[in-house]
């Protein structure tokens, strides 16, 4: 049985970040999240940083999922009719355009597609949503949401809507997640619905009930799914539904 092909976003420096390659322009991405598809039974591929609706759309067809990736730096907040309140590094522009051209894309093509952290903030603002800018400017709330203490550990719980796809995948009402952001979703895209709220409140899922699976989490399952039965669903379930919808396709041919 031939693996379905994930597409994988990759970050992306300019030349001016000493992180990421110094002043060499330079693609990034953390081994994890090819790992992570791999064990699942897929066959990871990291994307070009296309910049028009034509590439966008060729990359889609050539692809049966998508894994969109978390990210150091931030959407510019005026790509969600915002200006910007708070010092923060934003993403670069190459990856920006990128991320919101192929999600927009892959939602119309309903190809399956899981947004982690950064990824999923992507996912909300293609499709129409915003974010707060500083979730400690900005709620009031008790939750550290970008903790010190390294993403292999759990953070605080999410509770999940019953009759989600999250809540299929996850198989319960509640599970102990890592955290790593200071942004998150504020009004959610028309087309997706919450999913998953922390204990403050702050949105912790989103998905889209009207197309086959398209979900975004907003904390980081590649450092936890070798261990945690849950975290790990979130990637066979992302594989399996890659494989269906390649079987489509043949079917379709």
């Amino acid at each position: 049985m031939n693996k379905p092909i994930i597409g994988v976003t990759p970050d992306f420096n300019a030349g001016n970040r000493k992180d990421m390659g110094g002043k060499e322009p330079t693609y990034f991405l953390r081994a994890r999240y090819m790992k992570a598809i791999e064990d699942a039974g897929g066959i990871p591929m990291v994307l070009p940083l296309l910049s028009n609706r034509a590439g966008w759309r060729q990359v889609v067809s050539h692809v049966h999922g998508l894994l969109v990736t978390g990210s150091g730096s931030d959407l510019a907040p005026e790509l969600y009719g915002e200006r910007q309140r708070h010092k923060f590094a934003r993403m670069s522009r190459e990856r920006a355009t990128m991320e919101l051209g192929i999600a927009k894309a892959a939602y119309r093509a309903d190809v399956p597609m899981l947004g982690i952290c950064g990824g999923m903030q992507s996912l909300n603002v293609a499709l129409g949503g915003t974010l707060y800018q500083d979730i400690a400017a900005q709620l009031k709330t008790s939750i550290d949401h970008l903790p010190s203490r390294s993403a292999t550990r759990t953070s605080h719980s999410v509770q999940i809507t019953p009759g989600s796809l999250l809540r299929r995948i996850a198989g319960k009402a509640r599970v102990d997640v890592n955290s790593s952001h200071h942004q998150s979703v504020k009004k959610v895209a028309p087309n997706l619905v919450q999913t998953a709220v922390s204990p403050d409140g702050v949105i912790e899922a989103v998905e889209a009930p009207d197309r086959a699976f398209i979900l975004g989490v907003q904390w980081h399952p590649e450092f936890l799914y070798e261990r945690d039965p849950v975290e790990r669903r979130l990637f066979t379930a992302l594989v399996r539904a890659a494989r269906t919808f390649a079987d489509g396709q043949k079917r379709r041919e």
